[in-house]
């Protein structure tokens, strides 16, 4: 009985001392939760299901633009002849080479509903042929109506046999860095293939020219991809997409593209007037930094610093002065020369378009008139001008270029053979000149290696011939 007893006691006493553990140390102490509640969501688990369900309802839809430019989308297939080795000793002496075919593949959109196409200039270059495949799988022969070796355009057209599915442009200039875009392309002939990315960057200049503008993405593009579209998430054309940058050949993650108002800009003046129309400020100088803003003790490290003012220029007339800086062109900001040059090559001759500068601290903004290019720098000669009625009359020839500075590297050349500036160059490369723009083609369809030749009439009215290789 006693030991019954005892056992009733140690269990009870155990009983209290587990009750009392439990209560003390693992029951949840409401009091603190309730005290806490208002503060609980800061600390929400990132896992949170609540938080998952708000940014998937938020994520980007990218299916409508997508479709909206797909059909858009054409495979180019570029077919050239090009001549192989010699493949025998008959051919080795008599310097006979073999042709053969060569095929390039590229992307194209289209961007009318009656078979206007815009590509790169180097996916068509040096073609004997050109075949565009459609996103149907339907195929057909193309022709090339011009092109533009600066900003690497081009503009084809084909026959459909009804209207087709074609792009609409946006507007470049109001893209913003950190915007979603599609990159599509119809490369290898496996139909339209998109990626998706964003803008990293705008006014980005490959060369050192300064002549580029190109828009900047991460969004994937591969060989087959130049000429293809880059798209906002509305599916308009913003871009074409033309270069990447990369060691290997494929892509590691930026890819450039033509800011879609260049390329309007371009097709369009190819359409109406045959090639492209510039228009300049008529203005030199360069972009700020740090040490040249030093070196020119001035406070600022952003904008276009003018050294020089054409004489007669749109610019000049507008009242722009040397040392002012273009810190804005219209409603776009001018950080650099890439940012400046970008938006001009959007404009024609005879196009207005508000300066913004900066001077003696204060901001001017002054209505410019884009004028036509008068010159151009040709190698070998120096710079050549548009020469006016009289001084083609002055030595009885109707067309011709005015040499306006002799270059350098040849000026004691030149002179001992009586060149002189103010002489007239009538052609070159047996092709006659009677434009800035003609002797531009000229120069864009020579080759790295073919030798110049140079048609131009002396001082005493004589013509001469020059060849340099």
């Amino acid at each position: 009985m006693k030991k019954i007893l005892g056992l009733v006691i140690v269990s009870a006493l155990g009983g209290i001392l587990t009750l009392g553990a439990y209560k003390l140390f693992l029951e949840p102490k409401h009091e603190l939760a309730l005290n806490n509640s208002a503060a609980q969501p800061t600390f929400l688990p990132a896992n949170n299901t609540v938080v998952n369900l708000k940014s998937a309802e938020m994520a980007t839809d990218f299916t409508v633009a997508a479709e909206n430019t797909i059909h858009s989308v054409v495979h180019v297939k570029n077919t050239a002849i090009v001549s192989g080795s010699p493949t025998t000793f008959e051919d080795l002496f008599y310097g006979r080479r073999s042709q053969r075919a060569q095929v390039g593949t590229g992307s194209g959109v289209i961007i009318s509903p009656d078979g206007y196409i815009i590509t790169n200039n180097h996916v068509i270059n040096g073609s004997q042929s050109l075949t565009v495949t459609l996103n149907n799988n339907k195929t057909y022969d193309a022709k090339i109506i011009g092109t533009d070796t600066k900003t690497d355009i081009a503009l084809l057209k084909i026959e459909g046999d009804e209207d087709l599915q074609f792009a609409t442009f946006g507007d470049s200039d109001s893209a913003k860095i950190g915007e979603w875009v599609l990159a599509v392309g119809n490369p290898f002939n496996l139909t339209s293939t998109v990626t998706a990315g964003i803008i990293s960057a705008k006014s980005r200049d490959l060369s050192g020219s300064s002549y580029q503008s190109f828009i900047q993405t991460d969004a994937a593009v591969n060989p087959g991809n130049s000429g293809g579209a880059l798209v906002n998430t509305k599916g308009e054309l913003i871009g074409i997409n033309t270069a990447i940058s990369s060691q290997t050949g494929s892509y590691i993650g930026y890819s450039f593209a033509v800011p879609s108002n260049i390329a309007r800009k371009v097709i369009e003046d190819i359409m109406e007037f045959g090639n492209v129309q510039n228009g300049i400020l008529g203005v030199s100088g360069g972009s700020l930094n740090s040490r040249s803003a030093e070196e020119l003790e001035i406070n600022t490290t952003e904008g276009f610093y003018i050294n020089a003012v054409v004489e007669n220029s749109g610019a000049d007339k507008a009242g722009i002065l040397d040392g002012d800086i273009i810190t804005q062109l219209d409603d776009v900001k001018i950080s650099k020369f890439a940012d400046l040059r970008g938006y001009l090559s959007t404009k024609r001759p005879n196009d207005i378009i508000n300066v913004s500068v900066l001077r003696n601290g204060n901001i001017k903004v002054l209505p410019v008139k884009l004028s036509r290019n008068e010159s151009i720098s040709v190698p070998v000669i120096g710079v050549l001008k548009n020469a006016n009625e009289s001084e083609l009359k002055k030595y009885g020839i109707k067309n011709g270029l005015k040499i306006s500075r002799l270059g350098e590297q040849y000026r004691d050349y030149w002179k001992s053979n009586g060149i002189i500036e103010g002489n007239i160059v009538t052609a070159i490369n047996d092709i006659e000149i009677n434009s800035v723009e003609d002797v531009e083609r000229i120069m864009s369809d020579r080759t790295e290696h073919q030798p110049l030749r140079i048609e131009l009439i002396n001082s005493k009215g004589e013509k001469e011939r020059y060849n340099f290789k």
